[in-house]
């Protein structure tokens, strides 16, 4: 006779459509802001001009991410659940697509020439050695010799994998602490991470004007990454303990909407201690994002295409933000070989990178990641 396996039960659940849809448009966004961020890069440095925080969408796949873990791991840890099984289920879901990204990324950087940005060639083994670490997702400390781009990002062949590290770490701690938290305690870990965060982006303690830290292992933005991630995951956890839905109609292209208002904002010049654009990051993250995850998981999706909609925009999320910014180093790459430096001059190519990199994510979500994850899920999470 089979068993009905914790997994199956997780199924019985009620499904957030919304939530997948916004994490979606999150993802989207995300790309944009990476274009943007080439052209910044190019022109040497200077402020990125569209989609300015961008970077804030790191943030709401934290709280995303916290939210649904709670909301369907936290009570069957008492019934079927296990740690081995816990871990099971979240590589499965997690690290296919991370070893895509970084195979994709050792394609990329081999296209480029295996050179580092100032120029300098990296001898094969070190790239090999890069692609296994980053398959293996150990994080490369800066100046080593496998930082083969030189700049001394955590996965150097596919850089907001730093993310999914720190994605990493809070599951670890969900696992082992934070699910065993009464309600008090976590909403206190919430209280006092939100200050540890809040301090961190008003006194601009990374010195970068903004909170977009996390992607290298130096002291201050491992600090602020483990803050940009503790805070919106644990909250995320704490909402999905008490939330009860409150009835808004149109609740997904509201979120959506007020999510690109948000990273569009322009970069605030501050002068004095404090600073306000970190004030403004802070009231996102603290404020805005908790209020808009809210009323994503109170929406439903009221036709069949809108349910379409969100599905696909859900599905794609992760493998987009997976594997798009290979793609992007050879956009980085071009750029800076052309000297191009603003939007009207290589829109067709924007567009052609923004499209491709969506058709990449599917792709890699059709042929690879799901008929893997199934084949794992049945050789290892199966019970009978």
């Amino acid at each position: 006779m089979q068993k009905i396996s914790s997994a199956a039960f997780a199924d019985t659940k009620p499904h957030y459509e919304l939530l997948d849809g916004l994490r979606g448009v999150a993802a989207l966004l995300v790309v944009f802001y990476h274009i943007f961020e080439g052209l910044s890069f190019a022109a040497g440095g200077t402020l990125i001009t569209t989609i300015n925080h961008g970077y804030l969408a790191v943030d709401f796949f934290f709280i995303l991410s916290g939210f649904v873990i709670g909301y369907a791991y936290d009570d069957r840890w008492k019934t079927t659940l296990t740690m081995k099984g816990f871990f099971k289920r979240r590589l499965i879901r997690l690290h296919p697509m991370i070893v895509m990204g970084a195979l994709l990324g050792v394609v990329a950087y081999c296209l480029q020439g295996c050179v580092q940005w100032d120029g300098t060639k990296m001898p094969v083994s070190m790239v090999m050695l890069a692609l296994l670490c980053a398959m293996f997702f150990i994080p490369a400390v800066p100046g080593a010799r496998y930082d083969v781009r030189g700049n001394g990002e955590m996965f150097p062949l596919n850089g907001p994998s730093w993310s999914l590290f720190f994605e990493y770490i809070g599951n670890i701690l969900y696992a082992v602490f934070i699910r065993r938290l009464s309600d008090k305690a976590l909403a206190a870990l919430v209280v006092l991470l939100g200050l540890g965060l809040a301090w961190f982006a008003l006194f601009d303690v990374a010195g970068y004007g903004m909170i977009g830290v996390g992607w290298t292992l130096d002291g201050v933005n491992f600090l602020g990454g483990s803050l940009r991630m503790l805070f919106p995951f644990s909250l995320g956890m704490l909402l999905s303990r008490h939330f009860k839905p409150v009835r808004v109609r149109g609740a997904f292209w509201i979120c959506s909407l007020v999510l690109l208002m948000l990273f569009c904002v322009p970069y605030i010049e501050s002068e004095g201690t404090v600073s306000l654009n970190g004030l403004f990051e802070a009231v996102c993250i603290i404020v805005v994002f908790p209020v808009l995850l809210w009323l994503g998981a109170s929406g439903k999706t009221t036709d069949k295409r809108s349910t379409l909609i969100c599905k696909f925009l859900g599905d794609i999320s992760f493998p987009l933000y997976a594997v798009h910014y290979p793609v992007m180093y050879l956009f980085y790459a071009w750029l800076i070989d052309n000297k191009y430096y603003t939007f009207v001059e290589v829109w067709p190519v924007a567009l052609a990178v923004y499209v491709g990199s969506i058709v990449l994510a599917y792709l890699c979500l059709k042929l690879y990641d799901e008929p893997l994850r199934r084949w794992l899920s049945q050789k290892f999470l199966a019970k009978r």
